[in-house]
């Protein structure tokens, strides 16, 4: 998408903030975090790439601040597959994820899932976290004994997010109903099988 470029680079005002989050939102949803640099970000808001330092500190942090979500699910991630095998990570990620989604940021995370099941530009800022954050922090943790992770992410991605559908959006029984523990015993071996499976089964 071609846009036309603002002129001058402002100094930090009231409206600075929200000026650099609309368009590392707009630039974000059109071609990606890894695509976007700070000072593409700086220029697309008419600031000094300085202010976004200010503001925001990291390109991570302008990311997470973008998307409105109100905190950073990697660490979470990362140490929850560092405390034990391999073999029965796809349990304790999937305990992770359903204490993560039922914490008290459970209202906000649900509203971004609403909306990206509509918006377009917001699935795509999802697909973003979920590629930047959750897959590198699987990557960062398990990939000197996991080959391939990216090709087995998205059938991992199927079953949290298929979770969060059936179990939040749609209130499906008996899966509503069932606690953490169950739900980690019983989804969590699926993600085991694709961690561990060879992964030419899960390519065309």
């Amino acid at each position: 998408m071609v846009r036309a470029k603002r002129t001058g680079r402002r100094t930090g005002n009231p409206d600075t903030r929200s000026e650099i989050l609309g368009a590392a939102r707009r630039l974000f949803a059109d071609e990606g975090f890894e695509s976007v640099s700070m000072r593409r970000i700086a220029g697309e808001a008419g600031v000094d790439p300085s202010l976004i330092h200010h503001y925001f500190g990291s390109k991570d942090e302008l990311f997470m601040a973008a998307i409105e979500i109100p905190f950073d699910p990697a660490p979470e991630v990362a140490a929850v597959l560092r405390d034990g095998e391999v073999a029965d990570a796809g349990e304790r990620l999937m305990h992770a994820f359903v204490t993560i989604w039922e914490g008290p940021h459970h209202e906000k995370l649900l509203a971004v899932v609403r909306t990206s099941l509509s918006k377009p530009a917001m699935s795509f800022v999802l697909k973003q976290l979920f590629e930047h954050r959750i897959v590198k922090a699987i990557e960062a943790t398990l990939g000197d004994k996991v080959d391939r992770i990216p090709v087995r992410a998205p059938f991992i991605a199927s079953q949290v997010f298929g979770l969060v559908v059936a179990r939040y959006i749609l209130k499906l029984e008996p899966l509503a109903s069932l606690g953490p523990d169950q739900l980690a015993a019983t989804i969590g071996p699926t993600i085991d099988r694709y961690l561990t499976m060879p992964v030419e089964h899960l390519e065309s």
